[in-house]
């Protein structure tokens, strides 16, 4: 293992993470982020949705460093005398594994399709690929509220296992079109090279072509493509749970958190609301970032 990171460091994307500023504050924030999501348990000052440890005579305390606040909560309560800082870290786990797994479930349904419809062109490619027009035509978050909306018609006391099972495949269907369009259109390219070639003159197998000889080839924009996609996923989740479709309330994620803030907004409690929404900014905007360092440390022209 640490010989791989050693190696990695001695590469050239290693060297350009090295020599560029911006990647190097934007990984730190969003390793800081994904520390505390992924260690919420250790590093948590206190268990938010502990129902014994709750004190409503805490409820909508201020951030410490205000008259009224307290060294406790050091960014203050929501409505519930729930510590925010603790919220802001479970809420973000919830975030980040909903949007990792449907970036995860989305790059390998639209890889696949891609890969198939470039490799094998036809009446598959024009299938697939008006397919992706017709998603293409409808607003992911649009489609994602309408499949968020009808699973929880549908399984209104679903346990929480499903209601996070619905959100990840609305989410999904929605960010798979990238992945195949991307890949396809470099699956074009690629067919028609002469190791490609040269492998089917020797009657290697054409499923062993894609995954062997074309898929490592492709595979540079999808990374690109995936780290810009976690961050817009995020969002896509944050917002559903914000109107109320989203993870179940008793596992709030930050959309959830903005949302009940968003009550207290006008009525003086505006650390309720800013927090979170200033922890979702950081997570999609240090993601985004990361994801142009990488689209600029992979591209061969600019070396």
């Amino acid at each position: 293992m640490k010989q791989a990171i050693l190696r990695w460091f001695d590469s050239d994307v290693g060297h350009s993470f090295r020599t560029s500023p911006m990647a190097i504050l934007a990984g730190s924030i969003a390793f800081v982020c994904v520390f505390a999501a992924v260690f919420a348990d250790l590093v948590a000052p206190h268990n938010p949705f502990d129902l014994t440890t709750l004190v409503l005579g805490d409820a909508r305390k201020p951030p410490a460093w205000d008259a009224e606040g307290t060294a406790k909560y050091v960014l203050g309560t929501d409505d519930q005398g729930r510590d925010i800082l603790s919220a802001l870290m479970y809420g973000a786990r919830i975030s980040l594994v909903v949007g990792v797994v449907s970036v995860l479930l989305s790059m390998v349904i639209g890889v696949a399709l891609g890969l198939l419809a470039g490799f094998r062109g036809g009446w598959i490619d024009a299938f697939l690929m008006r397919l992706c027009d017709v998603m293409l035509s409808f607003p992911p978050i649009l489609v994602a509220l309408l499949i968020a909306g009808v699973g929880r018609a549908l399984f209104p006391n679903a346990h929480d296992t499903v209601a996070f099972g619905v959100l990840i495949v609305s989410i999904t269907l929605t960010g798979w079109v990238q992945y195949a369009r991307t890949v396809r259109g470099s699956t074009m390219v690629e067919r028609n090279k002469e190791y490609v070639q040269a492998a089917r003159v020797t009657g290697v197998a054409p499923l062993r072509i894609m995954m062997r000889h074309v898929l490592p080839n492709v595979l540079g924009p999808v990374l690109v493509l995936a780290t810009i996609h976690v961050a817009t996923a995020i969002i896509t989740e944050a917002t559903l749970s914000f109107l109320g479709v989203g993870v179940p309330p008793t596992s709030p994620s930050l959309g959830t958190l903005i949302r009940v803030g968003n009550d207290y907004l006008f009525s003086g409690e505006w650390w309720i609301t800013v927090f979170p929404g200033l922890m979702l900014i950081l997570i999609a905007l240090s993601v985004n970032l990361l994801g142009d360092w990488l689209r600029d440390a992979l591209n061969p022209r600019l070396r």
